[in-house]
């Protein structure tokens, strides 16, 4: 693995060229044991994806997170062109909302100081990508800190404390020149440019909306946002509210810009979109991955504008999966989908007890690339419950050399 920034990654020329790049063979995960009761720090886990490795599917490596970085409220991090790292930031060190970011050295990883200009972060942040041959980049925004860090409370929603704005940077400036205003767009999370450098749009996921937004450049200069996909709300029996939304907490594009997948972590599904036409996205797969809504849960779906049935509970290798599809990443080649259960452990909490229980899951995806369609692994998984502490909950997914969702072409 790499320690230096500006020399991270194979350095392929394209994404196209990265297509063609080797199989994964390890992913990396941070972890952490969270409100399970087990004091020890977060750590990142190493696991060994090779089919062809006697240690496959394991946790092969175990590494203390804190003792390199005591950042805290950060989220996304990317590389710069200068070396760098960049991590946005949610909050202050008094857990209010500051969409602000942090600059590390590539080599030494100390903090250098803010990438946005002095008293110029956003009201809230989380995700961000930057696309800098339109001299541009896109921020998110989840809530204060304080908001959200113990549990989902509706009543938030209600007070506007969550957020429904992008923010749209001048890369070279370094401050916000333009706040474009969601309609149907609570909680924008994960946000994507098409992976084509020359590339003036891309796509955000509404998490509490269950919206994907497209965003894109005006002939002007100027940036607008248009809704492109809704995922509806459930009516629901025995669940805290009397409709259940999708939640869209993760989302990627495959480096040929073809298709588009997203999670929905309370319905339990994962979806496959052909984004050929980014204006009309077309549904090509979906498979459920546990979820609210299986049956035998408590839940009891009255009404539901998609399905027939309430879909079964997912049992791999034996042990029925807790939780629902959250973060994922997909294979340089497009053909292998990852897919972990974990949001965030006061949420986990509320919505999938067993998961503080029992620990997360890490699965995979077969993936049609010619015609579309998602086929379920049944011989993957990775089961953090049977950590050497205890039960972990595993989060996002990255690929040493680089990936889907972190690779940014110059």
């Amino acid at each position: 693995m790499a320690t230096q920034c500006g020399k991270c990654g194979p350095g392929y020329p394209s994404p196209l060229e990265a297509m063609k790049g080797p199989r994964e063979e390890i992913v990396y995960l941070p972890c952490i044991y969270g409100n399970t009761g087990i004091e020890a720090p977060d750590y990142l886990a190493t696991v060994d994806i090779d089919p062809k490795s006697p240690q496959y599917c394991q946790v092969i490596e175990a590494e203390d997170i804190h003792a390199k970085c005591g950042l805290g409220y950060v989220h996304t991090s990317h590389c710069l062109a200068s070396g760098e790292v960049m991590i946005s930031t949610l909050g202050d060190s008094k857990g209010n909302g500051k969409g602000g970011f942090v600059l590390l050295d590539g080599e030494t990883f100390e903090v250098k100081g803010t990438w946005e200009q002095p008293g110029g972060a956003a009201p809230m942040g989380y995700d961000f990508w930057y696309q800098p041959r339109h001299n541009v980049m896109i921020s998110t925004e989840w809530a204060a800190p304080n908001v959200f860090r113990d549990g989902f409370n509706p009543a938030d929603v209600e007070a506007g404390l969550y957020g429904s704005h992008l923010h749209v940077w001048d890369w070279q400036r370094h401050e916000i020149i333009q706040t474009l205003t969601l309609q149907d767009g609570l909680i924008p999370l994960e946000i994507r440019f098409l992976h084509n450098p020359d590339a003036a749009q891309g796509f955000v996921g509404c998490a509490l909306s269950s919206t994907i937004q497209r965003f894109y450049k005006n002939q002007g200069g100027t940036w607008s946002v248009e809704k492109v996909i809704q995922v509806p709300p459930k009516k629901v029996k025995g669940w805290m509210l009397p409709e259940m939304p999708g939640l869209i907490t993760d989302i990627l594009l495959s480096l040929d810009d073809r298709f588009l997948y997203f999670s929905n972590w309370l319905h339990g599904d994962l979806r496959q979109y052909d984004i050929s036409d980014p204006q009309r996205p077309r549904l090509t797969g979906q498979l459920f991955l546990g979820g609210s809504i299986v049956k035998g849960g408590p839940v009891q779906v009255l009404e539901d504008q998609e399905l027939k049935s309430q879909p079964e509970p997912l049992v791999v290798k034996g042990k029925k999966v807790p939780g629902g599809p959250q973060m994922i990443q997909l294979s340089l080649d497009g053909k292998r989908l990852y897919v972990t259960t974990s949001l965030y452990s006061a949420w986990d909490k509320q919505f999938y007890p067993d998961l503080i229980r029992e620990g997360s899951v890490m699965l995979q995806i077969d993936v049609d690339t010619v015609k579309g369609g998602l086929k379920l692994n049944p011989n993957f998984l990775v089961d953090f419950g049977k950590e050497p502490l205890g039960p972990a909950l595993a989060h996002e997914l990255r690929y040493p050399g680089g990936d889907c969702s972190s690779d940014i072409w110059l």
